[in-house]
């Protein structure tokens, strides 16, 4: 007895945005899922502030239920947490300090990348400054850890041109820091304003904080003012 002709067919191939779901569905394990998720977190900043990211839209990016989401990260807070600290991270393996230039050099490198991705990511460096005003804890704290970072880099270069550790000077880092975030938001994101110009406006403000704590260092820190 022959067969219905259906029963004789190949199955046609699943389409590629099936075959791409179901992949998603089934192949990934869970560190892998919860990358991917982090990954379309951070990709999101870019036309939207943290507060808006569309929790079931990036569940639906990825393959599965907002419930799920929630199972991975515990909550939307641990969700934007781990958002956050991914976009810090790049930003701070993008503007890593080359150890092998000398001080002042270094620090200008490290200041012409950090206006570069300010201006490459425009959306997500601007996201992640406002970030501070997050009601979250950790997401504050992740904010705080990558400020610190960025305040030490400073202070281990300062330390290589004999400026003695204090505790008044790492405040002064720490303000300083805040006050490169908010000069890259009004001056990278918002004019036609110079790399150079830039770098140059935070270099001689970072000297003149470490010279107004102790004028002395006047002199340690000549061969950086541009």
């Amino acid at each position: 007895m022959a067969l219905p002709d259906h029963a004789t067919q190949p199955k046609p191939a699943a389409e590629p945005e099936q075959a791409i779901q179901a992949e998603r569905r089934t192949r990934l394990l869970p560190d892998a899922r919860r990358a991917q998720l982090v990954a379309l977190g951070v990709a999101a900043l870019a036309d939207r502030t943290l507060e808006s990211l569309p929790l079931e839209e990036l569940s639906k990016q990825a393959g599965v239920s907002k419930g799920l989401l929630f199972y991975y990260f515990g909550s939307k807070q641990g969700f934007h947490r781990e958002i956050v600290s991914a976009a810090f991270n790049s930003m701070l393996h993008a503007t890593e300090p080359l150890l092998e230039l000398p001080p002042a050099e270094r620090l200008w490198s490290t200041l012409r990348r950090t206006v570069r991705f300010a201006r490459e990511h425009e959306s997500t460096f601007y996201s992640l400054v406002r970030g501070t005003a997050s009601g979250d804890v950790e997401v504050r704290e992740v904010i705080e850890h990558a400020r610190a970072t960025q305040a030490e880099r400073v202070l281990v270069l300062f330390q290589e041109l004999g400026i003695p550790d204090s505790g008044l000077l790492r405040i002064a880092l720490r303000s300083w820091v805040a006050f490169a975030e908010q000069t890259l938001v009004d001056a990278a994101l918002n004019t036609d304003m110079s790399d150079a110009d830039i770098v140059q406006l935070l270099t001689n403000s970072l000297v003149a904080i470490a010279t107004a704590i102790d004028p002395a260092h006047r002199e340690s820190l000549s061969g950086v003012v541009l």
